[in-house]
């Protein structure tokens, strides 16, 4: 038979569930004015900074409407000057009584009207410039570019249902995953205490892809699973974690100190319960009943059985039992170990 040591120290509590990577941002970017697709500026797939010009429309039509709107405002501004200059001569003919005073309020009036429309003018150019910047489309946040939609020469159009691109932000990213909501109060207890962490591994389960934190509980229970959303982010610095892809998520809920645990073959299931077979001094096996926790990387935490200073048999359990001498065989010699399955397959006597 083979045994090993019982292993005592710090054992992560972790919970298991199933996710799906989720950008924190994508966006669809459209043309928000009527023209023709001058240029595209970046290339497929690849990253582009938040400002960075994706395509330019042809502007010609926008800039002559700017050049329109700036000539309204000098015109108003000049009328409105002339009805200043004309209200500020009337005023001390009017106070002599060489001047009425309906053409005083008349020409109040006129500087009143001409502010008004050089106010309108002015929206009227902001306008006009808002709308000649939309020719020029930029990225609203850093991210990949997907596949090009259109080509340069095509009229766009705000409409359009597909836009020119899709952009999506991976650094950083969000997995969101499921969990039943009865571990919702030990996850809870894990954000307060600052001990709460979540690894991504890949969908065979065996793979580390990134570290991240939890972000939120949902504020809704599926009443139809019983389960509940959580949300995780990820720095994401090596692009492991691709939009839409499933993967295994391992929330950390707690460090328990001092913890024993035995290989995951040192656990053996009898009649009474869950037992492990411990080896004394003198090499006699005797069984010792077991309150298994949690079971994980072929480790098995144990609540209760065991004090941490114990050998348990961990191959080889078949044929003992409690007062039984046995010979411990080192690691590279455990394949002559005859166990349960070789049994059954009628390979032992």
């Amino acid at each position: 038979m083979t045994a090993a040591h019982v292993h005592k120290g710090d054992v992560p509590i972790v919970i298991e569930g199933l996710g799906t990577v989720t950008p924190i941002n994508t966006a669809t970017i459209r043309t928000q004015v009527q023209g023709t697709l001058e240029s595209v500026n970046f290339v497929e797939g690849k990253d582009v900074k938040r400002g960075d010009e994706l395509a330019k429309i042809d502007p010609r039509a926008f800039e002559a409407q700017v050049d329109q709107a700036e000539a309204a405002l000098a015109r108003d501004q000049a009328g409105l000057k002339n009805a200043q200059a004309n209200f500020a001569r009337t005023q001390p003919l009017a106070a002599r009584g060489f001047a009425t005073q309906q053409l005083l309020d008349t020409q109040d009036s006129q500087v009143a009207q001409g502010k008004g429309t050089v106010e309108l003018d002015k929206a009227a150019l902001e306008a006009a410039q808002t709308q000649l910047s939309y020719t020029t489309i930029t990225a609203p946040f850093n991210g990949i570019t997907g596949i090009r939609h259109i080509d340069p020469g095509n009229i766009v159009h705000p409409t359009d249902a597909t836009g020119l691109v899709i952009l999506t932000q991976m650094q950083p990213i969000s997995i969101i995953f499921t969990l039943p909501s009865t571990d919702i109060p030990n996850v809870q207890k894990a954000i307060a205490s600052g001990e709460a962490s979540v690894d991504a591994y890949d969908a065979a389960n065996t793979h580390k892809l990134d570290h991240g934190s939890l972000m939120l509980i949902d504020n809704q229970v599926d009443a139809s699973t019983g389960t509940v959303q959580l949300k995780a982010s990820f720095p994401n610095e090596k692009k492991n974690l691709w939009p839409g892809s499933f993967v295994n998520i391992h929330l950390t809920i707690a460090i328990r100190h001092d913890a024993v645990t035995v290989p995951l073959t040192a656990v053996q299931q009898g009649p009474s319960g869950t037992f492990v077979y411990v080896v004394d001094a003198n090499h006699v096996v005797n069984a010792r009943e077991i309150k298994a926790g949690q079971s994980r990387e072929d480790k098995v935490l144990i609540d209760q059985g065991l004090s941490g200073d114990e050998t348990v048999v961990t191959a080889g359990q078949y044929r003992l039992k409690p007062g039984t001498s046995v010979e411990v065989v080192p690691d590279n010699r455990k394949d002559v170990v005859q166990n349960a399955t070789t049994a059954s397959a009628g390979m032992l006597p």
